[in-house]
């Protein structure tokens, strides 16, 4: 992505619903509902082990063509250009985002217009929560540590120090 100048990121929709289930495993996807019929899933749903690392695999597989110009991270795809072989910047990236499109149609990939970017100067980041900002207190706790509280103990008639660390201690922010 250095030296880019204009970029587009694409958020495929409903990422794991895009992959269709084997016709071998439908039958072991069964859920039975309350009124005791048995619901099986086409696609893949969401609470499966592998289904993230599954659908990864796919969209990197689909654009490993293009990474050059359209890296991928898990359902976003992210397109970035800049001017060559004598064509502006903007054709140069109309071109890439045709190669995208063309094989999303192929492989029956959908995107979310609603979180799309097209051909941006930048791409915008929200941090989602402002949980992960550090305090200065568990800063400090992070880089000077605690010192672990220890006990004696008689293991088979020998003395041998013990080191544990408070559940307590541990779960304080």
């Amino acid at each position: 992505m250095s030296g880019s100048v204009i970029y587009s990121a694409i958020d495929l929709t409903d990422g794991f619903y895009q992959i269709l289930m084997r016709e071998s495993d439908i039958p072991l996807t069964a859920v039975s509902t309350p009124s005791g019929m048995l619901w099986e899933w086409l696609v893949m749903p969401q609470g499966l082990k592998n289904a993230p690392a599954t659908f990864n695999r796919m969209v990197s597989h689909v654009l490993r063509p293009l990474r050059a110009f359209a890296p991928s991270y898990f359902d976003d795809i992210f397109v970035h250009s800049r001017a060559e072989d004598g064509l502006s910047a903007v054709d140069v990236h109309l071109r890439h985002l045709r190669k995208v499109f063309e094989k999303m149609r192929e492989n029956k990939l959908y995107a979310n217009l609603k979180k799309c970017v097209f051909c941006a100067p930048e791409i915008p980041a929200t941090l989602a929560r402002a949980a992960f900002a550090p305090t200065l207190r568990r800063s400090c706790r992070s880089v000077l540590g605690r010192r672990p509280r220890t006990r004696r103990s008689c293991a088979n008639g020998w003395a041998s120090r013990i080191t544990f660390t408070s559940t307590r201690m541990i779960m304080r922010a």
